[in-house]
């Protein structure tokens, strides 16, 4: 790990611990709301910056977090010229947007909300530029299109925003799918899923066969998230979030993301005709048609988003054409684009905020009313075109001078033609934005009377722009930041000259051409837009919703024609491809010979055996009487309990007539609310069938048992058996190797038990709150109530046995680790306990007697199980390593500790409160039906007696 390395994890991680704050901060203020928003992103900008000396210097800063070394996976980050650059543009633009937004959201909008979302994606950007391993910057691309899609959604009560957040969402979304394809190709052709190993195997890779089919995947990742031509479409519908989130996503950040990859990918996948033709051209066309529907747009933040697309096409141009210098040029726009975009976005915030329009028609004049935001849209438009003495002229001019050495197809002028278009028209539409804005007469029209606003909206536009007039004056300032950058992306020392006057080349002829070109078409605006407004032209829009319309029909189809809601349809195709599966894999050989002999089978395991399959074909033919395939239910499981004891396992046995008991008992309680008997509703020949798919998936089972019972083969018993006592302290293996070796296996069940009995007790509630509550209430239980409702000779036996049940219990749970035994059972046999007190004396007696909430009991159990497993981080082991010893402790004799007492306790608890909870949730139907309570736990209601006689009588 290079110094510092720690530093780096800590960058990378704080956005996303600082996101917890302002959403619980909001209460104290918009300015403290703002302020626990800015602190992470400072620490990590400043943090950052103690690196700048090294990656300046070309040094590259790694740190690699171990997640699971067996398989090569790891949390790894790394910073160079390129991390450093972007990283720099997330965090300080970060910034400048917190705190413009603080000044441009409404005391109506939670901005607690926005600004946790806003650090989300600062995050998750982040995570992208300094990710080391491609399987992680996958996880980090996948967050910025979630993350994005809150952002771009926050004002849910838009249609407009609801529906470009979905659309943003299904096209980086799908485009991400097809990246992580490309992505594990990399990785399988190198061998390795480091992208510092990937970036040194460029010939090896495009070597590859496979080099085209990861090309191709990763480009569409790219383009979808850039905005590249056809995937284009997104970014303007996007454009209904707030100007904040449109200035951060759509000129700085999630955009950039794409071309990020792409220039993070360069010196892999450039270099040959496929990246030249393929990215060049689609760069090309890009910047040409979003420049062209720019101008024609009236919506302020529409013209921006496709002059973004546009200069989104630009820079993958310059990074198509494969060359050194094109590389260096794009790294620089991706600066310079940076400034006067962020700038002109939140300049057309202002004006939304004061003149509560966007709508260039309903503007002009302003020049006059707001002279601030006149200035700074002014110089940032004049970037945007090109104009000397900016930024955005340093940029133009290399590309074109590019453009103008570059052959397509053969063919020399092509290339120079259409960028010296695009040029010509990025200049028409900047100078539209200034003109039809801020200059005219004013009018007397505005929805609102327009002025600047306080410096707290302009002061970070400002700040942008002067950065904007700094480098156009002094590009010498921004050529160490471009060459370490640019280094980074095409692997060679870059060493950039950058200068304002490059003599008379022919990117000036051209860059002139695009000046003047602009301002005539500007002149000509009026009649070309009724052009543009009268041809017929193909609405992206249009096409996506109506691919989505029909993707969504055809799954509605297919999905209603296979899932119609028939339980036996779906067990059957799924047994039937089990069994298909098998035979073939059966047919196939492979079996080694027989070489174990069969057992001699007492008389006594030919009884057992009988009443197992004669329990067996009970239920199936008795399974419509509901309470008498309970009955049988029960003896099959007694059945396999007592198999369980005759092959020597008496752990399984424990469990398995333990739950074999508590499920028997919470159905006899389901039962008594519904019918007796399950109408017919399958046909003979779908029974039939049935008949037949059991019987082939039985006799699939039997026969494979039987062929390994019959062979030796290796297990991992032997391993567990050796190391059960030395490794977990315990010579119980079961039990060991549930609280140990898996333990976190039985963490996760555990969990899922609470889950489950979480889920009950809501399903009741809502049960219970509903049309079938209503008619629960109508019913009349009191006919089916016997007199004696709690027999004595039940209640006494209960009582007793409650305390001898619980020491039986805490004994089994203490004697798990070396012996049957363990939590597990121990919280079902305390359950029976319990559940026998509600059944002998009512619910409602025994519930006024409950001292501890069972969802508290689930909670508890989980964390302490957690927490038990979280400790051995404190000694630099995996989750859930135990560890024992041994005390000795005056009078007792020598006895042994072992932390997995600890996670056994978890499993106690969520057991027995997952168990109790499904009762308490079932027992709840009485209560809502009307049933009686108890006051005693033996008390007779005399009224039911006089109900009785008068209805017999």
């Amino acid at each position: 790990m290079t110094d510092g390395g720690n530093l780096l994890l800590i960058i990378a991680l704080l956005p996303f611990l600082g996101a917890l704050v302002p959403g619980v901060m909001i209460r104290a203020g918009r300015n403290a709301c703002a302020s626990f928003a800015a602190v992470p992103t400072a620490l990590a900008l400043a943090m950052l910056l103690v690196h700048a000396p090294t990656v300046m210097s070309g040094g590259v800063i790694q740190t690699q977090v171990e997640w699971l070394p067996q398989l090569g996976l790891s949390a790894s980050f790394f910073l160079d010229g390129l991390g450093f650059l972007f990283a720099c543009m997330i965090l300080g633009v970060g910034l400048l947007i917190i705190l413009y937004a603080r000044f441009y959201l409404s005391g109506d909008d939670p901005m607690g909300q926005f600004y946790t979302y806003l650090l989300l994606f600062q995050g998750a950007m982040l995570g992208i530029v300094l990710s080391d391993n491609i399987l992680l910057l996958l996880i980090f691309w996948e967050l910025t299109s979630l993350s994005s899609f809150l952002l771009i959604g926050y004002w849910k009560h838009l249609p407009e925003g609801r529906q470009g957040a979905r659309m943003a969402l299904a096209v980086t979304g799908a485009g991400g799918l097809a990246m992580i394809g490309g992505m594990l190709i990399l990785g399988n052709i190198v061998g390795s899923y480091n992208l510092t190993d990937i970036l040194q195997h460029g010939d090896l890779i495009r070597s590859s066969d496979w080099y085209l089919p990861a090309l191709i995947l990763i480009l569409l990742g790219a383009f979808t998230k850039s905005a590249q031509f056809p995937f284009h479409f997104w970014l303007p519908h996007a454009m209904a979030a707030p100007t904040p989130v449109s200035a951060y996503l759509h000129s700085a950040t999630m955009v950039k993301a794409g071309i990020f990859l792409m220039a993070r990918m360069w010196p892999v996948l450039s270099g040959t005709e496929a990246w030249f033709y393929i990215v060049a051209t689609v760069g090309l066309i890009t910047m040409v048609m979003g420049a062209c529907i720019a101008i024609f747009r009236n919506d302020l933040k529409a013209l921006l988003a496709f002059s973004t697309v546009s200069h989104l096409g630009f820079i993958t141009f310059l990074l198509g054409l494969g060359t050194d210098i094109a590389a260096t040029t794009a790294v620089f726009h991706i600066i310079n684009h940076l400034t006067f975009k962020a700038a002109l976005f939140m300049s057309a915030g202002i004006i939304d905020h004061e003149a509560h329009t966007r709508d260039i028609r309903r503007l002009g004049g302003l020049r006059k009313l707001m002279p601030i935001t006149f200035v700074i849209s002014a110089l940032a438009a004049l970037s945007m075109a090109g104009i000397p003495l900016t930024n955005g002229y340093l940029t133009k001019e290399l590309m074109l001078e590019e453009a103008a050495h570059t052959i397509w197809a053969g063919n020399h002028y092509i290339v120079p033609i259409v960028a010296t278009l695009g040029a010509l028209l990025s200049a028409a539409y900047s100078f539209r934005f200034i003109g039809h804005v801020f200059f005219g007469p004013v009018r007397d029209d505005y929805p609102h009377k327009p002025h600047d606003p306080g410096f707290g909206m302009w002061a970070s536009p400002a700040f942008l722009v002067v950065l904007v007039m700094l480098i156009g004056l002094f590009p010498f300032i921004a050529e160490p930041i471009v060459d370490v950058a640019a280094s980074a992306v095409t692997g060679t020392s870059i060493h950039a000259h950058l200068k304002i006057w490059h003599g008379i080349t022919p990117a000036l002829y051209m860059s002139a051409t695009a000046v003047v070109g602009g301002l005539i078409l500007l002149a000509l605006y009026a009649p070309l837009n009724r052009i543009w407004t009268a041809l017929p032209r193909p609405e992206a829009k249009v096409i996506f919703d109506g691919l989505v319309e029909g993707v969504a029909a055809l799954s509605r189809r297919i999905t209603e024609g296979l899932h119609n809601g028939a339980m036996s349809r779906y067990l059957a195709i799924f047994v039937i491809a089990t069994v298909l599966l098998g035979f073939a894999a059966w047919q196939g050989g492979g079996l080694s010979q027989v070489n174990r002999p069969i057992l001699p089978i007492p008389p006594v395991a030919y009884v057992a055996w009988a009443l197992l399959v004669g329990g067996t074909l009970s239920v199936v033919l008795l399974h419509r009487q509901r309470f008498r395939a309970l009955v049988v239910i029960g003896v099959v499981g007694l059945m396999v309990s007592a198999a369980f004891i005759y092959l020597s396992a008496p752990d399984l046995a424990l469990t398995q007539i333990s739950v074999e008991t508590v499920t028997i008992m919470l159905l006899l309680l389901a039962l008594h609310y519904m019918p007796k008997d399950s109408p017919v509703e399958s046909s003979v020949f779908r029974r039939s069938r049935d008949a037949v798919i059991a019987v082939a998936a039985g006799t699939g089972v039997g026969l494979l048992s039987y062929a390994f019972m019959r062979r030796d083969i290796s297990t991992i018993s032997e391993y567990f058996l050796a190391n059960s006592y030395k490794g977990g302290g315990g010579t119980n293996v079961v039990n060991v190797i549930l609280v140990d070796f898996r333990g976190y296996d039985t963490y996760g069940e555990i969990i899922v038990l609470g889950v489950a009995g979480l889920i009950i007790f809501a399903l009741m509630e809502a049960l219970l709150s509903g049309p079938a509550g209503r008619r629960l209430r109508n019913m009349d239980l009191s006919r089916n109530l016997s007199r004696d409702r709690h027999p004595l000779m039940m209640v006494v036996s209960t009582r007793i046995m409650l305390p001898i049940v619980t020491m039986v219990g805490v004994y089994i749970f203490l004697r798990g680790h070396n012996q049957p035994g363990g939590g597990f059972v121990a919280g079902l046999v305390i359950a029976i306990a319990l559940l026998m007190q509600y059944m002998a004396s009512g619910f409602a007696w025994t519930q006024a007697r409950q001292r501890y909430e069972y969802h508290a009991m689930i909670g508890f159990g989980v964390v302490i199980a957690g927490i038990t497993g979280c400790a051995a981080f404190f000694w630099g082991l995996p989750f859930l390593t135990s560890t024992f010893g041994y005390v000795h402790w005056e009078p007792i004799e020598e006895f042994e500790l072992a932390s997995a007492m600890a996670f056994d306790l978890g499993v106690f608890l969520t057991v027995l409160g997952a168990v109790m909870l499904m009762l308490y949730s079932l027992s709840r139907i009485a209560r809502h039906a009307g049933e009686t309570v108890n006051t005693e736990p033996m008390d007779y209601d005399p009224s039911l007696r006089v109900r009785k006689n008068r209805e017999e009588g």
